[in-house]
């Protein structure tokens, strides 16, 4: 096994800012409806952008490769994605950045996926013209972006569960068979909640009320 190494971290603090944009193509994805080139030259126009550059596949080794030389080379402090989801690709590029030496929060990713072509798939105009639109912004918000540091808390290992009722009794009795100290907070004087409204079983739902005339039934014991 391999130990990654990972560069020192950059001091951005007092550089004139030098933002680079990346418009993914992302196949057809995106291409097919977005029209990617004039997205690329309308970043171009952009305030203290200075890289711009399409790629086929943003999220591939190979540009994930260049994007890192690129950074180096050309001294960005900032960089912008325009690709699909960051949900699932946001670490992937804030893991590039960090590998280049830069700090991974200084990173902003655009949707022109799902939030353009797949959408407005019948519209190339307006999805094209929406893209610009989602890059301007996370251009703008790049700008704004300073070096954030993560760090880890200690964590009480206790619960709290509000309210008394069937699922609170239930999730406070599993949570205890967890091996967890449990507080059940119940702000009347009994347990059950609504439970202790049945007075009839209902032979179309025989696992509720079983479960919670015996929860009540077992607390009435006690």
């Amino acid at each position: 096994m391999k130990t990654k190494e990972i560069p020192p971290e950059t001091d951005t603090s007092g550089q004139p800012l030098r933002i680079g944009v990346w418009v993914c193509h992302c196949g057809g994805n995106i291409a097919s409806v977005v029209d990617v080139a004039a997205v690329k030259n309308y970043a171009e126009q952009l305030p203290y952008v200075a890289h711009v550059e399409n790629s086929m596949y943003t999220c591939s080794q190979d540009t994930q490769e260049r994007m890192k030389k690129t950074i180096r080379e050309k001294g960005l402090n900032r960089v912008v994605v325009a690709a699909c989801t960051p949900r699932t690709h946001e670490p992937i590029f804030q893991d590039t950045c960090r590998d280049a030496g830069l700090n991974k929060f200084l990173f902003e990713m655009a949707n022109i996926r799902e939030q353009c072509s797949w959408v407005h798939q019948n519209e190339p105009e307006a999805a094209t013209l929406k893209a610009k639109d989602l890059v301007k912004i996370a251009v703008t918000k790049a700008a704004k972006l300073v070096p954030l540091r993560e760090f880890t808390l200690p964590a009480n290992q206790e619960a709290l569960v509000v309210g008394g009722g069937v699922a609170g009794m239930v999730s406070a009795l599993s949570l205890a068979d967890q091996g967890y100290k449990v507080s059940l907070l119940e702000k009347s004087d009994r347990l059950g909640g609504n439970a202790l409204n049945l007075r009839h079983n209902c032979p179309r739902i025989p696992h509720f009320n079983y479960l919670a005339g015996f929860m009540v039934y077992s607390w009435y014991k006690v």
